[in-house]
């Protein structure tokens, strides 16, 4: 019987060793923390976005922007219904939200770890809590794992599931890469993903806390669109963060070398006409209020004295003093709200890492590494991300099926 340790006991670690363990591998699960799947704790905001229900191949493609032909043998052999099934299977109800977002019945991500590692046990994979330092190596091939106390884990095969190094507290720490270079893997540039956005603006820090939903963005870089969304976000004292800003971040190929701005439609269920006549209308009922005491009824408080400022409109102008000009120049703005973007936040603070073991080095079809005969990467750890929405943990399953399936 082979002899397997798979380092990382994350969503891809705990799927493949329990898969593993079922076809009758030897399989040793090693993870440095005191608890499996710490960041799958956090993912949906506690309540764990386990898939997307896009039950087509093109379209789960379609939502994977960095290296999506490398996943087309993965998501075949493992697709978001198989998921969905397992889950059943291991007795976690589950639901699908707006988004085509799936989640447990019960908005707890605990259910989806405790069935994960439930799993493995009931599957006979041993778990150790131990940190993988380095490979050694013999003819090519790895011959044990050493741990950070020095002592060895001998094994056939190793299948580094790390992660990436967003939430390093929960562990993602970039050991993957380490180990990965250490045999002479490329590493792609790593950077944050899904990740909020600093904004150079001034009015920014004004508008800290603020929530907006039913809104629609659209990112541009050089002043080409590349991107739009609808849904919810959130001004931060720094910037912008929510569900379209973080799907938005994983556009930006260029930060430093482009320049990026994004802009938001507060209003995107009125076309301009509609909106300007909406305005026609309520600054009719204010006649005689002034300019910044006159849009209540359509914004939200604390973003008014922002969009008064930006204007250009005096704050204390009559209503009736507004000029046709004027008003259509406003309409405009809160179409076209723009927010330059500097930066992103940091890479901590990213939902995932992009980045990573380059693909050209790995087999698709059973994410072997052709560098080293015995060694497999799956999950976050491989220079493959996607969208918002559950896709990541989708990669993360569809890898770990696919090597624990096809290891011989």
């Amino acid at each position: 019987m082979s002899a397997v340790v798979v380092i990382g006991a994350g969503a891809a670690g705990l799927l493949c060793s329990a898969k593993l363990a079922q076809r009758g591998f030897d399989v040793t699960l090693l993870e440095k923390m005191n608890r499996p799947a710490r960041k799958l704790m956090i993912t949906g905001k506690g309540r764990c976005n386990v898939t997307n229900a896009c039950f087509e191949l093109d379209d789960l493609i379609s939502n994977v922007p960095t290296n999506p032909r490398f996943m087309y043998s993965a998501f075949s052999n493992f697709m978001p219904y198989d998921t969905m099934a397992l889950f059943e299977e291991l007795g976690v109800s589950l639901k699908i939200e707006r988004g085509n977002r799936v989640f447990p019945q019960s908005d707890k991500a605990v259910d989806v770890v405790d069935a994960l590692v439930r799993y493995c046990k009931d599957s006979g994979v041993k778990f150790i809590q131990a940190e993988a330092k380095a490979f050694e190596c013999e003819n090519g091939e790895i011959k044990s794992v050493i741990l950070s106390d020095k002592s060895k884990i001998f094994c056939d095969k190793a299948v580094v599931a790390t992660g990436g190094k967003s939430y390093p507290l929960t562990g993602s720490t970039g050991d993957g890469y380490i180990l990965a270079r250490s045999v002479g893997h490329k590493v792609t540039a790593i950077k944050p993903s899904l990740v909020p956005l600093v904004c150079s603006n001034n009015f920014v820090p004004k508008l800290q806390g603020l929530s907006l939903k039913n809104i629609s963005v659209t990112l541009f870089e050089d002043e080409k669109e590349i991107f739009t969304d609808f849904g919810e976000m959130i001004f931060t004292h720094y910037g912008m963060s929510g569900p379209v800003i973080l799907s938005a971040s994983s556009h930006i190929r260029n930060m430093g070398n482009k320049h990026y701005k994004i802009e938001i439609d507060f209003k995107p269920a009125l076309d301009l006409q509609t909106l300007d006549k909406r305005l026609q209308k309520d600054f009719s009922e204010f006649s005689n209020k002034d300019f910044i005491n006159s849009l209540s009824k359509l914004l939200p408080k604390k973003l008014i004295p922002v969009i008064v400022l930006v204007s250009g409109i005096l704050p204390n102008t009559k209503c009736n003093q507004i000029t046709k000009e004027q008003r259509q120049a406003l309409a405009h703005l809160l179409k076209h709200f723009t927010v330059n973007v500097s930066s992103f936040r940091p890479v901590e603070e990213a939902i995932i890492t992009s980045g990573g073991v380059d693909v050209k080095e790995l087999d698709p079809k059973t994410m072997k590494s052709k560098i080293v005969d015995n060694l497999y990467f799956i999950g976050e750890v491989i220079d493959v991300d996607a969208y918002t929405g559950g896709f990541n943990l989708q990669i993360a399953f569809s890898t770990a099926a696919v090597c624990a399936e096809n290891m011989e």
